[in-house]
């Protein structure tokens, strides 16, 4: 009987442990947007903040997931070389994309209102971008990949009920389409991207 209620008590010792490490996916986002914000309202130059946006969105984005769920079904019929191309140039051109559009903002002020647990492995968290003069409040909601409870990830952001994640699948498989479904042709676009 005691070894059964110590062998329990240890169980429920690392459950605490776990619960302990683990990160609220709403706080995570507050606490994301919180950092980016800062970023924004340094006095360092536009290339600076992007430098710095890069190294929130490596830590903080599952960019390889994004990528490949940008890709649809393409995904399947690569191969582990075109595979590894693609992800590379991906990173590339989603840092560049995001910390060129992010770094035209001033102190945005972001305030998480909610959130909702879909299922183990992903949670929505409900923010609001306060409206200033110069632009109207937006909806931005966050769907958070929670598998791994020490560190959420974004998955994609929508705002104003628009998936990104979704519009970028749009655009890559519009890309596809045109060129008879050729990766070389996404890969020449994204390469062109990230270079410019």
């Amino acid at each position: 009987m005691k070894k059964k209620i110590f062998v329990i008590s240890v169980f429920l010792y690392f459950l605490n442990l776990v619960n302990l490490y683990a990160i609220e996916p709403d706080i995570f986002v507050q606490s994301t947007v919180n950092r980016a914000s800062e970023i924004l309202s340094s006095d360092t130059s536009k290339e600076q903040k992007m430098s710095d946006l890069k190294i929130i969105a490596k830590e903080t984005v599952d960019i390889r997931g994004i990528g490949f769920y940008t890709l649809g079904k393409v995904r399947k019929n690569l191969n582990d070389e075109q595979k590894k191309t693609y992800t590379e140039l991906f990173e590339n051109y989603f840092l560049k994309s995001f910390s060129s559009r992010l770094a035209e903002y001033t102190n945005p002020e972001i305030d998480v209102i909610s959130k909702e647990v879909l299922n183990e492995n992903y949670t929505i968290v409900n923010s609001i971008l306060k409206g200033t003069s110069e632009r109207p409040e937006v909806k931005i909601d966050w769907r958070i990949y929670t598998k791994n409870k020490e560190n959420p990830l974004i998955r994609d952001l929508i705002i104003e009920g628009l998936s990104l994640a979704r519009t970028q699948k749009e655009e890559f498989s519009s890309i596809l389409n045109s060129n008879d479904g050729d990766i070389k042709a996404l890969f020449a676009v994204l390469k062109d991207f990230a270079n410019n």
